[in-house]
Formats: structure tokens, C-alpha cells, sequence
């Protein structure tokens, strides 16, 4: 099976509002996959939706053709996932930090190599809570990591990084993509995007508004650069 996950018209209700829309779509192993859209457009809830946090009003999701929600410990055996908030217990060092979280899989990656491969390496036997926004964002990462997953979620990628820190992620997230990793992506960054992503999946107030390869969506938009066809595409900014 060459298929890493499928929505069909994937439906999420908060309060009465349509947050995610019948989303449907496809993603292949070892595709790096980009959601992206405006503040307030559903990208989070998308992401919780897909992976059985929150449950769908409506519409189907398979991960690696497991239900999330039904064989939830087989897909979290198999799926890396760094969201937007991460919250960690006081007094807890980097080191620490890793070894409980190697604890809950089978066959976890070595965090050491992990460490080493974000440059973290020197922060092991710090404090969690003394690490900058920046570290702490690397540190996300490397924990949805650990796992030796197959899928990997990443909430706002590069969010807090400095520029320098950004493009040593971004290299390190293309050399995860020579191993067949699938990476499903949300981030704000075009830049971004265009150095990583395969395809793209746009998305406004919960519904698709355009979707397809970089050059796909540049001639769909007229516009010859991403950032131009994004704002093509999005207009107006989604409520928060």
C-alpha cells in the first residue's frame, strides 16, 4: 500500500460552526504534504480531526488504512506528532525528558542520534523551561520523532526559530524525506512550503479552496510565486 492517509469529507462541528468542512483528499508515503491557509482556517483542527483527538461529524479518515479512533494505540505506534502547544512538567531536564518519552514505544529511535541531528545535543542535562521558544520548538520536533514513525504531524514547523535555525529544520526535515518518511504540514512561512512540500491543500474557514503541486497552483493562480497565489487564492484573512 503505497497510501499513508485518506480523508473523505472529513466534517468538524465546534458550537454549531463547520470549523472543517468536507475536507477530502490523499496523501503518499514518503510525500511531504502542506496544509495551509489563514489564521482561524481550521488547519489545527484538521490536524486533532485526522488523528481521532476530535471526533468527525461527519466523513471517514484511515491512517496507513487503520481507523484513529478505533485502533488508536496501533496508530500512535506508527505516527509522530508535534502540535502548535506543547506543554511539558516543571523541573524536567532534556535528557529526562527523551527517556520518558523513548519509554512509551516498542522500538523507539535513539534520541541521542536525535539530539545530535537538531544540535541539541549540548542542552541534555538542561532544564526544559530555561530553553529559549526557538530550542523548545526543536525539541518538539525531535520528541514527535522518537517514536521511529512512519507518518509525522508538524503544527507550525519553524514557528519561534530564527532564520538560521529555520533552514538547518528544513534540511534535516528533507534528508527525514529520503527515508520515506510522510510529513504532514501546516505552516505560515511560503518559503517554507516551497522548499518542502510536494503538494499543497489551501484552506479557508474549514473549506478547500485550492490544492495541487507548486506549479499547479501558480498556473491555476496566475501568479508566479506562492506567496502571490496564496493571496490569490485566500483573499481576506479567516476570522480568529
Amino acid at each position: 500500500m503505497n497510501t499513508a492517509i485518506v480523508a473523505d469529507q472529513l466534517t468538524k462541528e465546534i458550537s454549531g460552526k463547520k470549523i472543517v468542512n468536507q475536507l477530502s483528499f490523499t496523501i503518499n508515503k514518503g510525500e511531504i504534504f502542506g496544509l495551509l491557509g489563514p489564521n482561524g482556517a481550521g488547519k489545527t483542527t484538521t490536524i486533532e480531526t485526522i488523528l481521532g483527538i476530535k471526533r468527525p461529524n461527519y466523513g471517514t479518515v484511515k491512517i496507513l488504512g487503520l481507523d484513529p479512533r478505533k485502533q488508536r494505540r496501533e496508530v500512535f505506534e506508527k505516527v509522530g506528532v508535534q502540535l502548535q502547544s506543547s506543554s511539558y512538567q516543571n523541573n524536567i531536564r532534556v535528557g529526562e525528558l527523551c527517556r520518558e518519552f523513548s519509554s512509551l514505544y516498542r522500538q523507539p529511535r535513539d534520541y541521542q542520534e536525535l539530539l545530535e541531528l537538531f544540535k541539541l545535543k549540548k542542552f541534555e542535562k538542561q532544564f526544559v523551561e530555561k530553553l529559549s521558544g526557538g530550542e523548545k520548538q526543536k525539541l518538539s520536533i525531535l520528541l514527535a520523532l522518537i517514536p521511529g514513525p512512519e507518518i509525522i504531524f508538524l503544527d507550525e514547523l519553524t514557528t519561534g526559530l530564527d532564520t538560521e535555525a529555520r533552514r538547518d529544520v528544513w534540511q534535516t526535515m528533507l534528508k527525514l524525506k529520503k527515508t520515506n518518511l510522510t510529513i504532514f504540514l501546516t505552516t505560515h512561512y511560503m518559503e517554507e512550503a516551497e522548499i518542502l512540500c510536494d503538494r499543497i491543500y489551501l484552506i479557508k474557514r474549514g473549506n478547500v479552496v485550492a490544492e495541487g503541486t507548486i506549479p499547479e497552483l501558480l498556473v491555476k493562480s496566475s501568479q508566479n510565486n506562492l506567496e502571490d497565489a496564496y493571496l490569490w487564492f485566500v483573499g481576506e484573512e479567516a476570522d480568529e
